[in-house]
C-alpha cells in the first residue's frame, strides 16, 4: 500500500503492492482520517474495495473529489452533497446505492442495481447498466430530485417500484435491441419520470408511455450537455438532441390504476391463501391466527386524533384577510359550486376588483402547489364570484353604525355589519363609491367591469349611502351623537412632499391619477416626465403618464423600489426607466437636480412618495400632538369607545390589508354591542409546515395544461393543505385497513 501526498489537499492511495491488498475497512479508515486532516482530493488505485466515496463529508463543508480505478461494489453508496466521484472504466453493482447528493461519473459500464434507492444527486454512466438499475428511486421534495443518466441501455426490471426522481436512458447504439430498458421495466412505478430513446417492451398497465413536451425537452437540453461532457461523450450531443426520438414513462395517478382496489389484509391472506403447512410445516403447526400490527378497541396501541382545520394552508395564512382558498376548492371538488363562489363574501365584498385584479396575490407566492408544478390560479378562482347575486339581508338589529369613508376598508366593514342585520350608513365627500379603487387605480390595472360588479353588489344591500357631503367637525359630531358606533376609514389623500428648493413646481401623483380617472385630458404628448418615488402608486403614475402621451418617463427613489415586481415589469414594458439610489436636491425649470449634480430633464415632475390621512374633522381630544389618532390595540379610540379606526387612517398598506382592517372593525363593533372581548387581529390558525406535506403524492401538470385550465378545474390540483376534503385516499392506501370513516349524526 502506498499513501502519498501530492499537494496540501490532494492525496494518492495505491491499495495493492507486492501482492498485498488493503482491506475495505482499512481503506475507508484512511480516507476518513485524511479528510479530518484537511485533504479533499483523493486519487485511489483500488482493488475491489467497497463503498468508496460515501458517506463522507468535511468539517468545513469543503467539496470532496474522488478519482477511482478498479473499485468494488457500492461506489458512492449513500454519497453526500459536495462529493464528486469519477470512476475510470466500469464499476460493479450498487453504484450510487442510496445516493443522497453526490455526483457520480462512471466512464464505463455500471453493474446491477445502479442508482438503487437513490434520493438525491446525479449519477452519470457512459455505458450500460445492469438489472434493477434505478429501482426504488425516490424524491424528498425538500431537495432536488435525483438524476440518473445512462448513455446506452439498462438491464431487465429497471426502475422497479420507482417513487420519484428523473432517469434518462439515451439508447445510444442500441437501435437493434427489443428494449433499451430490458424486460419488465417500471413494474410498481408510482412516481418520477423515465426518459428514453429507443424501443421498449413489457411496460405494465399502470404507467403511461408518452411523447415528451416542451418542459421535458427543456430539461433534457439543459442536462444533456453536462452529462456528455462529464462522460467524455460530447461528440454525441447533436444526435441525442433530436427529441423526435425521445419518449417518457410516467405512472398513472392512483385513481386510474388497475390495482387500486382495497389491498388484501394479512389476515385474509393467511386464512384464505396461505398454503397449509407453509415453509415451516415440518417444524411448526400453524394456528393461522394473525396478530394485527395496529390493535383496535380497548387495547389500541396508537390513538389517532382528528387534526382537520387545526392549521392554516399557506395560501390562507399569507392572505391578510385569511380567505380559505383551499376550502373554496374543496367545495368545488364536492360539486358545491354555489357554496364555493359565495364563500369569499364571508371575508370580502371585493372578489373581482381586489382579489381578481389589483391584489399582488401573496397567497399564490405561498401556494404549496408551486412545489409540484405551478401555484393555484387564484385570480381565476376569485373572478368566478364576480357576477354572484346575493339575497338582501334585512335590517334586524336596533344598533346603528356610521362609516366615515367609502373606500375599501369602510365598505368592507359596512358589508359585514349589513350581513349581520345592523343599520349601516356610509358617509363620503366624494360622489362615487370605492375610494382609491375608483379614483386612483388606472383602468389598465383594474377593469371597470370588475370594480362595478363589486360596487353594485354593495349598492344592492341594506346599506344607506350618503355621498358628496364634506365631513367637518360639526357634521362628524352630529353623526357620532346619532350613532351607536362610528368607524373612521377616510383613507390617506394628502400627498407627502419633500422639502427641497422648487417644490412648488411638483405635481402630486394622487391628484394626477384622480384627474385622469375623472376624465380630465392632460396633454403630455412628447414630454419627458420624472416621477419621484418608486412604490406601487408611482407605477400607476407611470401608466397614467404614458396614457396621456408622455414620450419618456423616469422614476427615481432613494432606495430599492418598493413596488411589486409585477408592477415594475409592467412599467418597464411601457418604456419607463427606474433609477436608484437618487437623492433630489432641487426641482428646477429644467427638471430634477440630483445631489451629485446630475440633471434629469423633465417638463413635468410628479411626486408619489406616499400620502397622509386628513383628520381635521376629528376633535383635537381624539388625536395626539402629531395629529395621529389615539387608539388602543383594538383600533378603538382611547377617548371615545364608540369610535373605531381602520385602513390607511392607521397605516398605508395593500388593499387586502384594508379589507382585513374592515373585517376586524366589524367584528369588534359587534363584540362591543354584545359585551364580548375585542380582538387585536383577525384570528388565524398556525400555518401548516411545508415540510409536512408530501408533494410526491401529487401528479404534476404541464405548463400548457395549467394555462388551459379554468378556475373551477383547480380542484384537480389543490393539495388541500390543512383541510380534509374527503378524497378517501387514506382509506384506500392504509395497508392494515386501520382507518375507518363515519359521519357524526
Amino acid at each position: 500500500m502506498t499513501v502519498k501526498n501530492e499537494t496540501k489537499s490532494k492525496i494518492y492511495i495505491n491499495t495493492l503492492e507486492n501482492g498485498e491488498r488493503l482491506s475495505t475497512q482499512a481503506l475507508l479508515q484512511i480516507i476518513n482520517k485524511k479528510i479530518e486532516e484537511g485533504f479533499t482530493d483523493f486519487e485511489i488505485n483500488a482493488c475491489g474495495q467497497h463503498d468508496i466515496g460515501g458517506p463522507v463529508w468535511s468539517k468545513n463543508n469543503d467539496k470532496l473529489f474522488f478519482h477511482i480505478k478498479n473499485p468494488g461494489q457500492r461506489v458512492g453508496s449513500m454519497g453526500m452533497k459536495n462529493t464528486k466521484i469519477v470512476v475510470e472504466g466500469s464499476s460493479p453493482a450498487d453504484i450510487g446505492w442510496l445516493n443522497s447528493g453526490a455526483t457520480i461519473v462512471v466512464k464505463g459500464d455500471g453493474g446491477d442495481t445502479t442508482a438503487h434507492c437513490a434520493s438525491g444527486g446525479k449519477i452519470f454512466v457512459k455505458g450500460k447498466v445492469g438489472t434493477r438499475s434505478g429501482a426504488l428511486m425516490k424524491h424528498d421534495p425538500k431537495f432536488e430530485p435525483p438524476q440518473f443518466w445512462v448513455l446506452k441501455n439498462t438491464g431487465s426490471f429497471s426502475f422497479e417500484f420507482m417513487g420519484g426522481g428523473i432517469a434518462v436512458v439515451c439508447g445510444l447504439g442500441c437501435e437493434s435491441l427489443d428494449s433499451v430498458l430490458g424486460k419488465r421495466p417500471c413494474v410498481g412505478m408510482v412516481g418520477g419520470v423515465v426518459y428514453l430513446r429507443g424501443n421498449v417492451i413489457d411496460i405494465p398497465e399502470n404507467v403511461w408511455l408518452k411523447p415528451v413536451d416542451e418542459e421535458d425537452i427543456d430539461f433534457l437540453s439543459k442536462g444533456m450537455k453536462e452529462f456528455l461532457e462529464e462522460t467524455d461523450s460530447i461528440e454525441h450531443l447533436k444526435e441525442l438532441c433530436d427529441f423526435s426520438k425521445w419518449r417518457k414513462i410516467v405512472a398513472k395517478p392512483f385513481e386510474m390504476r388497475k390495482d387500486k382496489e382495497k389491498p388484501m389484509t394479512i389476515k385474509e391472506f393467511r386464512q384464505k391463501h396461505w398454503v397449509e403447512g407453509g415453509i415451516f410445516g415440518d417444524f411448526y403447526d400453524d394456528d393461522f391466527e394473525v396478530e394485527p400490527f395496529v390493535t383496535k378497541g380497548e387495547n389500541r396501541l396508537k390513538i389517532p386524533y382528528w387534526n382537520n382545520r387545526k392549521q392554516s394552508a399557506p395560501c390562507e395564512f399569507a392572505c391578510p384577510v385569511g380567505i380559505p382558498t383551499q376550502e373554496r376548492i374543496s367545495l368545488l371538488h364536492k360539486g358545491k359550486v354555489k357554496e364555493a363562489v359565495e364563500l369569499v363574501f364571508d371575508y370580502s365584498p371585493f372578489p373581482a376588483s381586489v382579489c381578481g385584479d389589483v391584489c399582488p396575490q401573496l397567497c399564490m407566492d405561498s401556494c404549496s402547489r408551486q412545489y409540484v408544478d405551478e401555484h393555484i390560479k387564484m385570480t381565476e378562482l376569485s373572478l368566478m364570484s364576480k357576477d354572484v347575486k346575493l339575497e338582501k339581508v334585512p335590517v334586524s338589529k336596533k344598533e346603528k353604525i356610521s362609516i366615515i369613508g367609502s373606500g375599501v376598508s369602510g365598505l368592507t366593514c359596512a358589508w359585514h355589519l349589513s350581513r349581520n342585520g345592523y343599520q349601516v350608513e356610509v358617509f363620503d365627500e366624494n360622489e362615487q363609491l370605492g375610494g382609491k379603487l375608483t379614483s386612483v387605480i388606472p383602468e389598465q390595472r383594474l377593469k371597470r367591469e370588475n370594480l362595478n360588479a363589486d360596487l353594485n353588489r354593495l349598492r344592492e344591500t341594506s346599506i344607506k349611502f350618503n355621498l358628496g357631503k364634506k365631513i367637518n367637525r360639526e357634521y362628524f359630531e352630529k353623526i357620532e351623537q346619532e350613532s351607536d358606533a362610528v368607524l373612521v376609514a377616510t383613507g390617506a389623500h394628502v400627498p407627502k412632499v419633500i422639502n427641497v428648493e422648487g417644490k412648488e413646481r411638483l405635481v402630486f401623483g394622487l391628484d394626477f391619477l384622480k384627474d385622469i380617472n375623472n376624465g380630465c385630458k392632460i396633454d403630455l404628448k412628447g414630454q419627458k416626465i420624472v416621477v419621484i418615488g418608486a412604490g406601487n402608486a408611482s407605477m400607476d403614475v407611470i401608466i397614467g403618464a404614458y396614457k396621456m402621451g408622455a414620450k419618456e418617463v423616469t422614476a427615481i427613489d432613494v432606495q430599492k423600489p418598493l413596488a411589486f415586481e409585477k408592477e415594475i415589469n409592467h412599467a418597464k414594458s411601457l418604456g419607463a426607466k427606474i433609477l436608484y439610489p437618487c437623492f433630489t436636491k432641487e426641482i428646477s425649470e429644467n427638471g430634477v437636480v440630483l445631489d451629485d449634480g446630475t440633471i434629469l430633464e423633465a417638463q413635468r415632475v410628479i411626486i408619489s412618495i406616499g400620502d397622509r390621512p386628513d383628520l381635521s374633522f376629528l376633535d383635537d381630544s381624539l388625536k395626539d400632538e402629531k395629529g395621529s389618532v389615539i387608539k388602543n390595540s383594538f383600533n378603538q379610540s382611547e377617548v371615545n369607545k364608540k369610535i373605531f379606526f381602520s385602513g390607511d387612517v392607521l397605516k398605508q398598506g395593500l388593499f387586502t390589508d384594508a379589507i382585513a382592517d374592515g373585517l376586524l372593525a366589524s367584528k369588534n363593533i359587534i363584540n362591543s354591542f354584545e359585551n364580548k372581548p375585542l380582538l387585536e387581529k383577525n384570528q388565524k390558525q398556525p400555518e401548516v409546515c411545508h415540510s409536512s406535506l408530501n408533494y410526491e403524492c401529487y401528479n404534476a401538470f404541464s405548463s400548457s395544461k395549467v394555462f388551459e385550465m379554468k378556475g373551477f378545474e383547480e380542484d384537480q390540483r389543490c393539495l388541500s393543505c390543512g383541510l380534509c376534503r374527503d378524497c378517501e385516499f387514506c382509506l384506500q392506501a392504509c395497508p392494515q385497513n386501520a382507518i375507518e370513516k363515519f359521519q357524526d349524526q
